[in-house]
């Protein structure tokens, strides 16, 4: 029996040790393939963070479990969520006046014997726009009134886990943009055309808890889609690779506070659209109730630390988040939650 329990123990912290190794690798890559890579994909609100809880850990959440809201970060984890409906609502009061409004439900039918489903929507709003076209005038210029760019995503994900240890998750969603109407000048006389698009794109994820000092690997794969274009051009969704691995500090140290927790989360992404990027959060709570949180984004020109508290008691959650965002001020998020 303790020879078994030995050889367990030898094979996790080998699997432990080969994992490391990757995320090693990774944080090497991310220094040494940071580039200028911008203008390559299109429908930017999917990279918008969904949560103020997500925001406030720098977007390290891979390897997390964030309830109903891991529709947005890790599918797999929402799995794991503790009640039998979950329902997450966020408003985020973006750069440039952009209202980000974002719901969540999960249901967790049967002890979640056969998975987990949720339900996603996405909606954002770029405030209003002046449209104007070329004119042979004084000003150079005629207005052609007041349009209202819009977006949206709507979606349905599936999670299970396998065994006590692993679990898998999905979330296919439908994406739509519109950019408001253009008016066209051919031989003196106008058109209008209305600049939409749509898109079917996909997540996939997947969690391995070590079930050795809380140490937790979350795998990602976003917005998965194939190309779309407006006139000529062809763009993809913002294709987004993400591994990462979280754990508690104090089951690394010999004091063992009562009631206290602190977690430590690490994320390393590959975007399409965006230098490489290491994403480090930090979860401290007291007595389950109180939590203070601050994350950190590296290869961000604006936006690279984040603060955040939230309170939570009997199924109710309330998260705040807070970004300096440099020339554009700042970015604020508030998140409620209920869980039954």
């Amino acid at each position: 029996m303790i020879e078994k329990l030995f050889l367990r123990e030898k094979i996790v912290k080998s699997r432990i040790l080969n994992i490391l190794t990757i995320l090693i690798i990774g944080f090497i890559a991310v220094q040494l393939e940071a580039g200028n890579k911008i203008a390559q994909t299109g429908f930017q609100f999917l990279s918008v963070t969904s949560d103020a809880h997500t925001s406030s850990l720098g977007d390290a959440v891979t390897a997390r479990e964030m309830g109903s809201a891991s529709l947005f970060s890790n599918p797999a984890a929402l799995a794991k969520i503790d009640g039998t409906i979950e329902a997450n609502f966020s408003m985020s009061k973006w750069i440039a006046e952009i209202n980000h409004a974002v719901l969540s439900i999960a249901y967790k039918p049967f002890n979640g014997d056969y998975g987990v489903i949720g339900l996603s929507l996405q909606s954002v709003d770029y405030g209003d726009f002046l449209g104007t076209i070329n004119a042979n005038n004084d000003l150079g210029f005629i207005e052609t009134g007041v349009f209202n760019p819009k977006a949206l995503a709507m979606g349905i994900g599936y999670a299970k886990s396998i065994t006590n240890q692993f679990s898998v998750g999905g979330h296919l969603k439908a994406t739509y943009q519109n950019l408001g109407n253009s008016i066209i000048v051919s031989n003196s006389d106008y058109k209008t055309k209305q600049n939409t698009v749509s898109a079917i794109a996909f997540d996939f994820g997947t969690q391995f808890d070590t079930e050795f000092k809380r140490i937790v690997f979350g795998m990602t794969i976003r917005n998965f889609s194939d190309e779309i274009e407006y006139e000529v051009e062809s763009f993809q969704l913002p294709l987004l690779f993400t591994i990462g691995a979280s754990t508690s500090l104090f089951e690394w140290i010999p004091i063992n506070p009562v009631d206290q927790e602190l977690l430590v989360s690490i994320d390393v992404s590959h975007p399409r659209s965006h230098p490489e990027q290491i994403k480090i959060g930090l979860d401290y709570t007291l007595m389950n109730i109180l939590s203070l949180r601050s994350g950190f984004i590296s290869n961000n020109d604006e936006d690279a630390f984040s603060f955040g508290a939230g309170i939570q008691y009997s199924g109710f959650h309330f998260d705040y988040a807070y970004s300096p965002f440099g020339v554009f001020d700042k970015v604020q998020r508030i998140t409620a939650k209920i869980s039954l």
